[in-house]
């Protein structure tokens, strides 16, 4: 399945390297950067299933980056070639398809991985023509959906993939107003540390904060430079990956 995306990738020269890949979108742009060594389960998988429809993911695999490979390898292929059956089309209740499409990831989990392996996973579905989002949670960090308004938290929908298989998930829908926009972080930001203290979740919400009030064009470079800022002289011991995607202030609704 190829990737209908032309991403352009960018190093940053700080304390710790950043790789930093960047997609303009319709109106919006999706941003995605990795902080640090990888040595953990992070993934993520991007692919535009459709003219209007842009399918995204970010999954953490417990245990170390060698000994899982096979299994993000297995869920990539999957979330690529199921997602863009499912959620092509244009008459689809993105709902239900964003359900269909985390009970074949759990599958493919515990088929792969031949035991029972905790994999939290955030996807969601872009509706570029409607800028909604339909999105599973499937006991990852929380999304945090920001706007002029504030900071939402779209929870956990459903347990990790890998745990049981007759699991049952849910499925939410949210707006992306005109400058607002969704940051995705993996475990490692959260649980970053300096002298005991944790990076957390609060001082994640307050970087899209001010991304958003500042109209940044990528939320996921200002969280970075808060996370570096706050670690500066500390280890990374855990993989460290955002993912943002936003849309622009100046967006317009599109006719139907």
């Amino acid at each position: 399945m190829k990737k209908l995306f032309h991403f352009v990738k960018r190093r940053r020269s700080r304390p710790h390297k950043v790789d930093t890949q960047l997609s303009e979108l319709r109106q919006g742009q999706l941003a995605i950067s990795c902080y640090g060594q990888r040595i953990g389960g992070d993934g993520y998988e991007f692919v535009r299933v459709s003219p209007d429809k842009v399918l995204f993911a970010l999954l953490d695999v417990a245990g170390r980056r060698e000994k899982n490979r096979t299994i993000v390898a297995a869920v990539q292929e999957t979330f690529r070639s199921a997602g863009t059956r499912l959620l092509g089309k244009e008459a689809v209740n993105e709902a239900d398809a964003m359900v269909e499409l985390c009970l074949k990831l759990n599958a493919i989990v515990m088929k792969t991985a031949h035991r029972i392996c905790a994999c939290p996973m955030f996807a969601g579905c872009y509706n570029e023509k409607l800028s909604t989002i339909s999105y599973f949670n499937a006991g990852h960090t929380p999304g945090l959906l920001g706007d002029p308004a504030g900071v939402t938290e779209l929870h956990a929908t459903g347990l990790p993939l890998g745990l049981f298989s007759h699991s049952t998930p849910d499925a939410g829908i949210v707006a992306v107003p005109p400058g607002g926009g969704l940051l995705l972080v993996s475990r490692g930001v959260v649980e970053a540390k300096r002298k005991g203290e944790e990076f957390g979740l609060e001082r994640a919400k307050e970087s899209l904060r001010r991304a958003v009030s500042e109209r940044a064009a990528d939320p996921s470079a200002v969280l970075l430079d808060a996370l570096q800022e706050f670690t500066y002289k500390s280890p990374i011991r855990n993989d460290v990956t955002v993912l943002a995607l936003t849309r622009s202030a100046r967006a317009k609704a599109m006719a139907g």
